[in-house]
């Protein structure tokens, strides 16, 4: 059996818990490793690790560390299919939603690329007579994150490229659902140069995190996830004393307006409703059509592509597939059991996902795209995260009842509206409380120059992830005021300019 261990100081590293948890083959159900999950005492190690080598790396000029940025996100461009691979063969999603997940992830590095800009601070002479002030964003230390399984290379590229370029160290928890791609990014990292020690991966479970948020070594702590276990990251790393940002749960609302192209909402929808499963907190999980006209016009044009959804295995020799295998099967019996409490709740079951058999790949971790209508706010489906291919239709009256529905979730993730109408779409903009908001978009995920984060009880910590507020999560600001007295100069310090 493979076994997939840590990476400390620029190796790989066995451990010493003795404990491990199976990786499994989404598209078979089989399993294919099994990774070793860290012990506190191997947690402590690789703070220990990063701890030691930020003093040199903090000193490293800001365009060093740039450079190495660069040389990183050329071997992941170089890679970038056996990176695509590694994620779909533990996670499930389809090669093309695996190449799309890099292409974002890479993004941020290339934004981290622009640090020696990024990381300036200010100036401004004269404040008072012969006084300067000026700023200077400074790295915080060790910086940790922890990530979830539904994004492998994304999530810990939105993490630590700004980190490091910024001059921190990292130990990076990945989820261990699909563990080898973090990994092989350390790999690759060290092969641009990063220094032993700078970026350390841990495999592990809440032994391995309760370190991470307790240890007076580690400055602030970034995690992705949902919203309980965000909300437990946030309270306990911050009575700790670190700076947080924990991204939480999602609940994403696309509203379609009677003048829509009606055509491009649905197309759109399905995209972003069962593209890479629905396991993605970006995810669009209830569709609003605004008026019954609307609502009766997308049921339909819903199931006819419903109909024409190919579900199969990630990596295939024929034709690529919409949607591959939920990532687990825990998951998969967890997803199943929303779909019986739908129809428990007296939702009406348009398409069932449920029986959906893929020829060749009996055990593996399949479900269709399932379709729910007459959805009603209460209703579980529509208040809880479902994180899988289920869309619901909650039908609204009017484009205020759309609001409202949505700004009385308690998630306020992402969402979207559909209209031709700039007047409708600007009071949606304007009124909508939500952090991440499309039009015409289905899937408003910023470019890494902007910040990602979401409102309410999506987001827990005042700053986002990436952007500028990447920045400033990474750096501590510190202020200075200075005065130098006038008067002759010292004779030590009288000098004269060469002449050639």
């Amino acid at each position: 059996m493979n076994q997939i261990h840590h990476f400390l100081d620029g190796q790989s590293v066995t451990g010493h818990s003795e404990r491990f948890a199976p990786v499994y083959n989404p598209a078979t159900g089989e399993q294919a490793a099994q990774v070793a999950l860290a012990s506190a005492d191997d947690t402590r190690t690789a703070i220990a690790s990063a701890h030691a080598a930020f003093p040199a790396w903090s000193k490293t000029t800001p365009l060093k560390r740039a450079r190495i940025m660069f040389k990183f996100k050329a071997l992941v461009e170089a890679h970038a299919d056996e990176l695509a691979t590694l994620i779909s063969q533990e996670h499930g999603k389809v090669f093309s939603d695996a190449k799309g997940e890099l292409t974002r992830g890479l993004e941020v590095v290339e934004f981290a690329c622009g640090i020696p800009h990024l990381q300036k601070g200010q100036h401004s002479l004269d404040v008072g007579t012969g006084i300067d002030s000026f700023s200077l964003m400074q790295p915080l230390g060790v910086c940790a994150g922890i990530s979830p399984f539904n994004f492998p290379a994304m999530v810990p590229m939105w993490m630590f490229p700004i980190a490091l370029a910024c001059g921190n160290t990292f130990v990076m928890k990945p989820s261990e659902k699909d563990p080898s791609t973090p990994l092989r990014l350390a790999e690759l990292l060290t092969e641009a140069g990063l220094p032993d020690g700078v970026f350390n991966v841990v495999n592990g479970d809440k032994e391995a995190v309760d370190v991470l948020l307790s240890d007076e070594r580690v400055q602030a702590v970034s995690f992705v996830g949902s919203t309980p276990i965000a909300e437990y990251i946030y309270a306990t790393a911050s009575s700790h004393g670190k700076r947080v940002q924990a991204l939480g749960g999602a609940k994403n609302h696309m509203v379609i307006m009677p003048d829509a192209d009606l055509d491009q909402a649905v197309d759109a929808l399905m995209g972003a409703a069962y593209g890479s499963a629905g396991e993605r907190c970006m995810a669009i999980s209830v569709a609003v059509p605004v008026g019954e006209e609307t609502a009766r016009r997308l049921r339909e044009k819903l199931v006819a592509k419903l109909d024409g959804l190919r579900v199969g295995p990630g990596l295939n020799d024929g034709p690529d597939n919409d949607m591959g295998p939920l990532v687990t099967r825990e998951h998969l019996e967890k997803v199943r059991g929303y779909i019986d409490i739908g129809v428990e709740e007296g939702a009406e079951l348009v398409v069932d996902g449920r029986q959906t058999q893929v020829p060749g790949a009996d055990g593996g971790f399949f479900i269709g795209g399932t379709l729910f209508d007459h959805v009603k706010p209460g209703m579980r489906i529509h208040s809880e995260e479902i994180f899988g291919p289920v869309l619901s239709i909650a039908r609204a009256a009017s484009f205020d009842d759309a609001v409202a529905m949505i700004n009385d979730h308690e998630f306020g993730n992402g969402t979207a509206i559909f209209t031709r109408d700039g007047d409708a779409a600007r009071q949606f903009c304007e009124q909508i409380q939500v952090g991440m908001v499309g039009v015409n978009v289905p899937i408003p995920v910023p470019m890494a120059f902007y910040s990602f984060g979401g409102w309410k009880r999506s987001l827990f910590g005042p700053l986002h992830v990436h952007g500028q507020d990447g920045v400033r999560f990474y750096t501590r600001m510190k202020t200075v005021t200075q005065r130098w007295p006038s008067g002759i100069r010292s004779e030590t310090n009288q000098f004269t300019m060469p002449t050639h």
